[in-house]
């Protein structure tokens, strides 16, 4: 069976940067799952992986433009630092969700804290970088019709109701 639309996938994957750090992976965790063409993953993962059988490896890098998009300075304020007065020790780094201008939830981070302004960073933490995957497929499988209408895996990997 290969990767198309509609397939349940598995994978183990190592997640590196352009420094050859790794900033994530499977190691020690099960595969990760995700339904193939449900926008579960980043577009160019999901691209190289189409048409890939069980068993093959993938090594692939993925610009930003194909993963988290690119940096984007207008994403980047400064905010009145009485904003956060309720959400206890305001630290660099720490994660917030705000309302997003489609009325939806963003997560901002936390990159200074001014004397009277903390600026705030609501672009994904990787975006603008280069994502280099080694993947392995460990499954494939058709999704069930619960799956399809979710537009997600559900049991091990995936995700539980």
């Amino acid at each position: 069976m290969q990767i198309t639309k509609d397939k349940v996938v598995l994978i183990n994957y190592t997640l590196k940067n352009d420094d050859g750090e790794v900033i994530d992976s499977s190691e020690g965790n099960d595969p990760l799952a995700y339904l193939h063409g449900a926008e579960n993953i980043i577009p160019g993962l999901e691209k190289a992986l189409e048409g890939k059988a069980m068993g093959d490896s993938v090594s692939v890098t993925v610009p930003p433009e194909e993963g988290y998009g690119t940096f984007d300075e207008g994403k980047v304020q400064a905010v009145p630092k009485d904003m956060f007065e309720d959400a206890g020790e305001v630290a660099v780094g720490s994660q917030y969700h705000a309302a997003g201008p489609d009325g939806g939830y963003i997560t901002i981070t936390v990159t200074e804290i001014g004397d009277d302004t903390v600026t705030v960073d609501a672009n994904h933490p990787l975006a603008g970088e280069n994502l280099s995957f080694d993947v392995e497929i460990v499954e494939i499988r058709e999704a069930s019709a619960e799956e399809l209408e979710h537009g997600h895996v559900h049991g091990p990997g995936g995700h539980e109701h």
